[in-house]
């Protein structure tokens, strides 16, 4: 039974995670203590007395969003998920009987194989709604959530059936609103007035170097209000019942979305609060003794948890979020009877599966010289996709009439304030158009965004963790080479290609013809725990005959033989992908002439390739064919490990020049006749 008084749980609770961070974070000789102890009183108020949230059930699909995008402070996080009893979900989305965290994880923070690592891993801890360190991150994730909320309860809600109203919360730092980003995130959402969506601004004025004085001087609700946001304040971050109004605040406002600037002090009751030292080491074993006397704790236990702690959690936080997960199947089991096919597209959401028949909605396109521009076939098979998935959806950075991804179907529609289309018009915003996407794909959507492969270098973070979180984001980038012509060099992409590839988990595709467009999207469309970049051209390129060259089904192995010699083994093998396996062909063709049996093989996907058997590696490469030319209109970093240190890569090794195609594919060598001479030169040396 509970005896103490309310608040006096409440304080204990505040406090028992504070010391649960100091002890996490002195165990480890690593982490942030100093922000978990002055933000600890806010969001133990979320948590406590409003966020929708069922420890029993941790992913089911109307909770709120909880965000730390200030992820370092992730012993904050590690010690809610451990106090509210949250359960462990697995890959498949089954919750486990075991806890999310336990107190051995908290025990072993940052070590090997701890469920507490150094900063929130979405997929290795559960409840954890998204990856976040990198500041900003979590901010722009969270508003993709947002848009996602907005967008299913637009789709789903009915009368009687309010399946969709979640809020989403992310807890933001000073150093989260120094980043770019994060203004790139918060001007959409206050153009797009998401009103489900709440951050909280841990103003503690502290950054690594000193105090923010340094460098962040700007009045930053003024800068929220210029965007069109809520915002209120919060005098003192250990005062929760200002924190409680401030978040009645957010929930009585329904036309914009709120930010809650919150005062607070870094490292909170300890022997350096309000200084750089408590932000990004450990306290020191008599500081955290200091530190649990001044909270009223015992100082020679390390992580202590009172029993009351835990019951009250389970009285707040698991009775309300068990309550209203309860009330939520009871109202979908209704909602099924009476919309079973709606009731469906969200349990396949949820499991990241797609609609019987989905594939036949995929185009074929007939042979043709002339060709069209993969960007432009891109667009026919996205829109035909879009139909046969209702929930795949996405936009660009300001580029849909160029990068081909205007959904342009009847119904399809924009996303803007009171509008719940599924073209979403991102701005000029890269950064935070990629992360806003990896927030919808976290919501269970499968989206896609899109600009031109030069600026894919703004957007470098996000598409990091997009593969880091193993979510199925769509990176859609056309204008992929000196192929973009006299834009010049400033827009000619040359080492992109090679960045994306070094990706770990990210599935590059770079198809050559229109019906490589569509495998590679066959591909794309079924993934579910993998995100995928489309490289897309803007000139046209010719349709292939595939009644004479090999199919494009070979785009699921990552890279097949297109076309062999008429007879015999190959005496060179042609490797390229995209634009370039044309010139490839016709190479081929003028290489036959001199009596030399030229093999062209289309690789559309380095990663799938190398995931293939090394019985079909070597199928496609024979090892003993040793005279190889790759052909790519880019750098030529990673082709050495398909070529071989014999081989020959014809590709950039400077940036490119403004000036027309044909004059640049002359200049920098991207001829049948330079590719023909290589192509010679290595059966030379390998004959």
């Amino acid at each position: 039974m509970l005896t103490t008084t309310a608040l006096d749980l409440d304080t204990l609770s505040v406090n028992t995670i504070r010391g649960l961070c100091m002890d996490a974070v002195q165990r480890a000789e690593s982490g942030h203590p100093g922000t978990p102890m002055g933000i600890a009183p806010v969001a133990y108020t979320l948590w406590q007395r409003f966020l929708r949230f069922d420890p029993a059930d941790p992913i089911w699909p109307n909770r709120d969003r909880f965000v730390l995008s200030e992820g370092h402070a992730s012993a904050l996080l590690w010690s809610l998920l451990h106090l509210t009893g949250v359960r462990a979900v697995d890959p498949d989305y089954e919750v486990l009987g075991r806890p999310s965290v336990t107190l051995e994880d908290l025990k072993t923070f940052r070590q090997l194989d701890s469920r507490a690592p150094g900063h929130p891993e979405y997929r290795w801890t559960s409840g954890v709604e998204a990856t976040t360190g990198p500041l900003g991150q979590g901010d722009a994730n969270s508003v993709g959530m947002a848009i996602a909320g907005r967008w299913l309860a637009s789709r789903y809600n009915r009368d009687g059936f309010k399946l969709f109203d979640f809020d989403v919360y992310s807890i933001t730092g000073d150093g989260d609103l120094m980043e770019g980003i994060s203004s790139e995130a918060a001007s959409l959402a206050g153009h797009l007035r998401l009103a489900n969506l709440c951050w909280i601004y841990d103003s503690n004025r502290v950054t690594i170097e000193g105090s923010t004085d340094l460098a962040f001087t700007e009045d930053v609700a003024e800068r929220f209000l210029a965007y069109g946001w809520n915002v209120t304040t919060v005098a003192d971050a250990n005062d929760l019942d200002s924190v409680e109004r401030a978040l009645h605040n957010f929930k009585a406002e329904h036309e914009r979305p709120t930010l809650i600037v919150v005062h607070s002090h870094i490292g909170y009751g300890s022997p350096v609060e309000d200084t750089a030292q408590a932000h990004g080491k450990p306290l020191g074993s008599q500081a955290v003794r200091e530190t649990k006397r001044f909270f009223g704790m015992p100082d020679d236990v390390d992580f202590y948890i009172p029993d009351q702690v835990s019951e009250w959690f389970a009285q707040g936080i698991g009775a309300r979020g068990g309550a209203a997960r309860s009330a939520w199947r009871s109202s979908f089991a209704g909602y099924r009877a009476r919309y079973p096919e709606l009731a469906d597209e969200i349990e396949r959401m949820q499991r990241r599966e797609l609609p019987d028949g989905w594939q036949d909605a995929l185009p074929t396109f007939p042979a043709d010289a002339k060709g069209i521009a993969t960007r432009e076939s891109s667009g026919q098979v996205l829109n035909a996709l879009a139909q046969a998935v209702p929930w795949l959806l996405g936009g660009s950075a300001d580029l849909a009439p160029s990068t081909g991804t205007r959904l342009t179907f009847a119904g399809a529609g924009d996303f803007q304030a009171g509008q719940s289309g599924r073209n979403f018009h991102l701005g000029i915003r890269e950064h935070a158009g990629a992360a806003i996407a990896n927030g919808m794909a976290l919501t269970k959507l499968r989206p896609y965004w899109s600009t031109f492969l030069i600026f894919s270098d703004y957007a470098r973070a996000a598409i990091r963790l997009s593969a880091l979180m193993e979510i199925p984001t769509v990176h859609i980038f056309s204008h992929d080479s000196i192929g973009v012509g006299e834009d010049g060099p400033t827009h000619q992409p040359v080492e992109q290609l090679a960045a994306l590839r070094a990706t770990p988990g990210l599935l590059v595709f770079r198809p050559a013809d229109a019906n490589e467009v569509v495998e590679s999207w066959r591909v794309v469309a079924g993934l579910r725990r993998e995100p995928a970049a489309l490289v897309l051209t803007r000139q046209r390129v010719p349709t292939f005959d595939r009644t004479r060259l090999a199919a494009a089904a070979g785009v699921a192995k990552g890279a097949y033989v297109l076309a062999d010699p008429p007879s015999g083994e190959p005496d060179v093998i042609l490797l390229a992908t995209g634009s370039e396996v044309a010139l490839a062909l016709a190479a081929r063709d003028e290489l036959a002439v001199d009596g030399i049996g030229a093999r062209v093989v289309s690789m559309p996907c380095w990663e799938l390739f190398d995931r293939q058997p090394r019985r079909y590696r070597d199928e496609v490469l024979p090892p003993a064919v040793r005279a190889r030319v790759a052909i790519e209109q880019a750098s030529t970093l990673g082709w050495e490990r398909y070529v071989g240190d014999a081989g020959a890569i014809v590709g950039m090794h400077t940036f490119g020049a403004s000036a027309p195609l044909k004059q640049l594919l002359s200049k920098f060598g991207f001829t049948p006749e330079r590719v023909t001479q290589v192509a010679r030169e290595q059966v030379a040396a390998n004959t």
